[in-house]
């Protein structure tokens, strides 16, 4: 074998993705690890394929929710609309944090973060006979994943949103939360609201 086939590709250079577990079964054909990128851009190649955002990297989708910072309730808007490396770096600099704190990768506390924030359940409107009801309904893998994602990135905008904390330490503050599945984190609290409104609509 040559000195090049030996080379091993990680993520940022220094996050290994290649042996990270998902625990989650329901979740294992949607988290994309890829681990044959340093910098995980796709150029939205996938943009106009259905279903084919599961192949993003996983940490490429959470900077594209990042990119949502500016107007309260607009969306691509404002200071982060459309920065792509800007997100990546704050990423980057919120992986290193973790890391620091733990000792661990903070790929893999980012992919327990999503197992513990994922609702599996959420409701509907069904009208029927003139008269709209609310019932429950499974979520689908690939919702789940989105939902786990906006929930992270809703709780670092709104953490920082005119507050005097940097958006790198709330990153790395949420997903160490939600990885330890605390109720104190944005994302499982909005989780367990959703299932909890849910099951009400049996």
């Amino acid at each position: 074998m040559s000195g090049k086939e030996n080379i091993k590709i990680l993520l940022f250079n220094k996050w290994d993705t290649a042996n990270i577990e998902i625990n989650d079964p329901g979740l294992t054909r949607v988290i994309s690890l890829n681990p044959s990128m340093v910098i995980p851009v796709s150029f939205g190649r996938h943009e106009h394929q259905r279903l084919k955002k599961a192949e993003v990297n996983l940490i490429e989708r959470l900077s594209n929710k990042l990119m949502r910072f500016g107007k309260k309730y607009a969306k691509n808007t404002g200071r982060m609309g459309g920065k792509k490396a800007k997100s990546l770096n704050v990423v980057k600099t919120a992986f290193e944090i973790i890391h620091l704190e733990t000792g661990k990768n903070p790929v893999e506390l980012l992919v327990r973060a999503i197992e513990n924030s994922s609702p599996n359940e959420d409701t509907t409107r069904i009208v029927y006979g003139g008269v709209v009801y609310h019932v429950s309904v499974d979520v689908s893998p690939l919702r789940r994943l989105d939902l786990a994602l906006r929930f992270i990135a809703e709780g670092v905008r709104e953490s920082t949103y005119s507050a005097p904390q940097m958006i790198e330490e709330a990153l790395a503050k949420e997903i160490l939360l939600a990885s330890n599945n605390d109720m104190s984190s944005h994302a499982i609290k909005k989780k367990n609201e959703q299932e909890r409104i849910a099951m009400a609509s049996r």
